[in-house]
């Protein structure tokens, strides 16, 4: 009769592939399989002895030992999920199944790296995130601080930079770099511009390691274990449109994973700029004058509004001057509507000149213009201004070798003299510009 040798426990156990770990009452670790050693890096010899819940990520040890304490209260638990941080630094994302032996007084684990599983989990949660900010976000620099964000939750992040290409010149812009410090520009701007530019000309993702030694002398560094640097091409229809770069000084080096992923992710946020500067080009459109590039109509009704309301709480005087270029159709009859448009260009240009930045010129439509002047402090303010502009205007325009001479009609209308709302002060300083117009060359208000 042949007798089987019995396997033991401990032989059987490190054929698994996942790690067994047997914990004591006090949380010490007293028995680990082989498979251990490659989920979290530690061979059996450094583990055994240890506190379990040491090698758990700091975030998650509260909840880890609330789990524990209801494992060994006899309640058998299946698919407890935490993080733990590997030797090399790296975090790991662990399953657990777990139960209590009263017999043997332990803990018996078996637990199942989901790193992979999360990491993709992860990835498919940024790019809904990336391509949400796309919608949601007001400008673009409010959708790279989402991107960031997001980023920030994929891989080991101390440092993040977008850079754009200029398509008409291909020089790099550099809109948006901050580090986990807060501060802008990052430590070693320098860096991050010259992987641009490879990553850029190569079209390919670059991982860059650079020891501490290896860093300029008088670079400041808030680390003395090197930096990890990766950088991804913004990659539109073929087009590389500028680069994410990514800058890691926490001890833990960036892996071709990493390169990989945030390969992958810069596809998405390439979608996402472009989505938000089309969003941005048909809002511009939608309250800009075509031709001048001022606010339009309804632009300048909204910019209204809101100044009155700031006037009334602050007890400050406003006014809105309309004017009229006199003639302006003979322009057009003459010359042609091509000439009478860079007229108009240089006119609406010579009138922002005219005016404060806080100031609004808007283009009603044809050759008429408004401008809000706020926080005047006399009426003989909005006068000198009315002024200003009839001289700019006046001044003679050099289009396709002919001479122009332009002279405006103006109406001012005065905040709260005139109206308190902006029909009322339209309609007056319109009047007044008729009345200008009549009275040829005195501005009325």
């Amino acid at each position: 009769m042949d007798v089987k040798t019995p396997i033991a426990l401990p032989d059987f156990a490190d054929l698994l592939l996942d790690a067994v770990v047997m914990v004591d009452v006090r949380g010490r670790v007293v028995y680990v399989n082989a498979a251990s050693e490659r989920i979290f890096g530690y061979t059996p010899d450094e583990m055994i002895g240890k506190s379990l819940i040491e090698f758990v990520l700091a975030e998650d040890r509260a909840r880890t030992w609330e789990e524990a304490m209801h494992v060994v209260a006899g309640h058998a638990r299946i698919g407890f999920e935490n993080r733990y941080v590997r030797k090399d630094g790296r975090i790991v994302h662990i399953m657990w199944s777990a139960r209590w032996s009263e017999e043997a007084r332990l803990r018996i684990g078996v637990a199942r790296d989901v790193t992979e599983k999360k990491r993709a989990e992860a990835v498919q949660a940024a790019v809904y995130a990336i391509s949400e900010a796309a919608h949601s976000t007001g400008d673009l620099v409010a959708l790279f601080r989402e991107v960031h964000r997001v980023i920030a939750s994929l891989v080991p992040v101390t440092g993040f930079v977008v850079a754009m290409c200029e398509e008409h010149d291909g020089l790099i812009d550099i809109p948006y770099q901050l580090d986990s410090y807060g501060d802008s520009p990052l430590v070693q701007e320098s860096t991050a511009r010259r992987l641009c530019t490879d990553v850029i000309r190569s079209r390919q993702p670059i991982l860059l390691q650079e020891k501490a030694a290896s860093r300029a002398p008088g670079t400041i560094s808030r680390q003395d274990d090197g930096e990890s640097w990766l950088a991804a091409p913004l990659i539109l229809q073929e087009r590389v449109i500028g680069a994410l770069i990514v800058k890691s000084s926490l001890g833990v080096p960036h892996t071709e994973k990493d390169k990989e992923l945030l390969q992958y992710v810069s596809t998405q946020v390439a979608t996402a700029i472009e989505r938000q500067r089309l969003h941005a080009e048909l809002q511009r459109l939608a309250r800009h004058d075509d031709l001048t590039g001022l606010p339009n109509r309804r632009s300048f009704h909204d910019r209204v509004d809101a100044a009155l309301a700031r006037a009334r709480r602050e007890d400050k005087r406003a006014a809105v001057l309309y004017i009229d270029l006199d003639d302006f159709k003979q322009v057009n009859d003459s010359l042609g509507h091509a000439t009478g448009d860079l007229l108009l260009q240089e006119i609406a240009r010579r009138m922002k000149q005219c005016v404060r930045k806080e100031d609004t010129v808007a283009r009603l439509g044809g050759d008429e213009f408004v401008i809000l002047l706020e926080h005047i402090e006399q009426p003989e303010d909005a006068m000198l201004i009315a002024e200003k502009i009839r001289a700019a205007t006046q001044r003679p325009i050099v289009l396709r070798d002919r001479s122009l001479q332009m002279f405006p009609s103006i109406g001012i209308a005065l905040y709260p003299d005139h109206g308190d709302r902006i029909e009322q002060l339209l309609k007056h300083a319109d009047e007044a510009m008729y009345l200008a117009k009549k009275a040829k060359p005195s501005v009325t208000g």
